[in-house]
């Protein structure tokens, strides 16, 4: 098994060489192929995806990540188009100048080469992690969950079979077994992988970023809070309490917990009521249960307990807690946050602006929910994860996040003294 990985990311590596110096237009040529091929091959895909998904629980919060749908290959397909469609970064001059001693230095972005990702039930990361390196110019090495290995092996094939039609190296993309042993060697490919991505959730991120030997940007978690302030209107918190939370609450941008200013508990009823026609169950601090008590289904009203607000629920529930003002709630995020997305619904200008110099996350909303944390609605085409971290890219990570650059010097002859 270690020689035969071994084998498969010298492969790799060679082919990042070989990509990176291809030309942007054959890039973005292949990737229009590759759009029109999985318009064309809903078949055979929902086909893989229905063999795990049968394996599967449809109460596992996991479920929804895992399912393929002919809506969602269509979307995979046009966010692909758009990939192909953007500029590429590479080769972008990011700074010119010329030095007193006459040499001429650029900062030119490149590829960073090979970047391996560790990703779980979620087949559409396949396609969203390959169409983005390969536009970067990067090779990828992809470790899937075994709950979607039908899925990810209908997936690469298909792209396998578009680079071999448009001439270009398979060994671009590589799809790992899914095993334990897989994510041990991806993680201490040293030489071989520039960077190691894991997206998923906390747990599994926490076993990368404390076991790998390579490089890792940190993306995916997220414990995500909305603050409705004492200012902020009942109608647009509905609707945007709603969407933040049921538009698929398996995702990371999920709402997790709603904070309430004290002074606006009788709104909060009204607030929720769309939240009991979709179900969602509510975990709430003793003030906020004694003010839906009796305004919200009794089987879905619960009260907190010491996991409730560091849960990342990916299900049809949500945390609920009363504060006393901007600052408690602005303590309870640094408190629980994990550095993705949070979000103020507020008419005070001045409290909205304090709350988005005050938030240390990636994304910080003002009367938007945080749903729209996504590579997609930002334009980037695609994402190949949300980054919490600080060093590096931060929050959706498109093209330009997933290169680096290096230093082209041009001299005439010049020593140094």
């Amino acid at each position: 098994m270690e020689t035969n990985l071994n084998d498969i990311f010298k492969a790799v590596r060679k082919s990042s060489r070989i990509i990176s110096a291809m030309t942007d237009a054959k890039r973005a040529e292949v990737l229009m192929k590759l759009a029109a091929a999985v318009d064309a091959s809903h078949y055979e895909l929902l086909e893989a995806n229905a063999a795990d998904l049968q394996h599967m629980d449809t109460a596992n919060p996991l479920y929804d990540r895992l399912r393929l749908t002919p809506e969602r290959l269509t979307a995979i397909a046009d966010d692909i188009r758009h990939v192909a469609q953007l500029p590429s970064p590479v080769g972008e001059v990011m700074e010119e100048r010329v030095l007193p001693n006459g040499l001429q230095l650029r900062r030119v972005r490149v590829p960073f080469g090979v970047i391996g990702v560790i990703y779980e039930a979620r087949p559409n990361v396949t396609f969203d992690v390959f169409s983005l390196c390969f536009r970067s110019g990067n090779a990828c090495l992809l470790k899937g969950g075994s709950d979607a290995s039908a899925s990810n092996d209908a997936i690469i094939r298909l792209i396998h079979d578009v680079l071999s039609e448009c001439g270009v190296t398979t060994d671009c993309v590589a799809l790992l077994p899914s095993t334990h042993e897989a994510t041990a060697a991806l993680l201490n490919a040293v030489g071989y992988v520039d960077v190691c991505i894991p997206r998923g959730g906390r747990q599994l991120i926490d076993f990368v970023r404390d076991n790998a030997r390579v490089p890792v940007i940190e993306t995916g978690a997220g414990v995500v809070s909305a603050y409705f302030d004492k200012d902020g209107d009942t109608a647009m918190g509905r609707d945007i309490i709603t969407n933040a939370k049921t538009r698929r609450v398996s995702v990371c941008n999920a709402l997790d917990t709603l904070l309430i200013h004290r002074d606006r508990l009788t709104d909060l009823p009204a607030l929720c009521e769309n939240l009991a026609e979709k179900g969602v169950e509510i975990h709430a601090d003793e003030e906020s249960y004694r003010a839906l008590e009796g305004h919200y289904p009794a089987s879905l009203l619960k009260t907190t307990d010491e996991t409730t607000y560091t849960t990342e629920w990916m299900d049809y529930k949500m945390g609920l807690r009363t504060v006393e003002c901007l600052e408690d709630a602005l303590e309870h995020i640094a408190e629980y946050g994990s550095g993705h997305s949070e979000c103020i619904i507020t008419d005070n200008h001045v409290t909205a602006e304090h709350f988005q110099q005050s938030v240390d996350a990636a994304c910080v909303y003002v009367n938007a929910p945080t749903s729209f944390t996504d590579g997609a609605q930002f334009g980037l085409g695609a994402e190949i994860g949300i980054s919490t971290q600080k060093l590096g890219p931060r929050g959706p990570m498109g093209l330009r996040e997933i290169t680096t650059y290096r230093y082209l010097i041009n001299g005439n002859g010049q020593t140094r003294p």
